[in-house]
């Protein structure tokens, strides 16, 4: 109970709504369809609050939420090592880190994280890259 009154005094305090996006693709200003998406206060202040209302969609926000920030994870690692390897200029340290690398940009295209042609493309230029040092 304390929580919602809290939740009320907070979404008093604040009387207008919160503009998320100013100008949408295709935007005009006399059009109607790109009108800027608008929230209040509270669904800005929480943000963990969900409209499921079956245990097994509740289950499937929670599982989501879970996967969204292993992936995040490992794609921000896995783009770190990336940058690293870009960086080097001794040939040694490139050749010892290039097959570290390429697995993980491999297994990021598995789990479908990235894009299989996205992953090749990085492998290519991170090969001309070594070979060129």
């Amino acid at each position: 109970m304390d929580f919602i009154k809290k939740s009320l005094l907070l979404q008093s305090k604040i009387k207008r709504s919160v503009r998320l996006a100013v100008r949408t693709p295709g935007f005009h200003p006399g059009s109607r369809g790109s009108i800027p998406l608008r929230s209040t206060f509270f669904s800005l202040y929480y943000n963990n609050y969900n409209m499921a209302n079956h245990q097994s969609a509740k289950k499937r926000i929670r599982q989501s939420e879970k996967r969204r920030l292993h992936n995040k994870y490992y794609a921000k690692t896995t783009r770190n090592a990336v940058r690293k390897l870009r960086a080097t200029t001794e040939k040694a340290e490139a050749t010892e880190l290039f097959p570290k690398v390429v697995s993980m940009l491999d297994k990021l295209a598995k789990k479908n994280v990235i894009h299989n042609n996205k992953a090749a493309n990085i492998k290519s230029s991170l090969a001309l890259h070594v070979n060129s040092l």
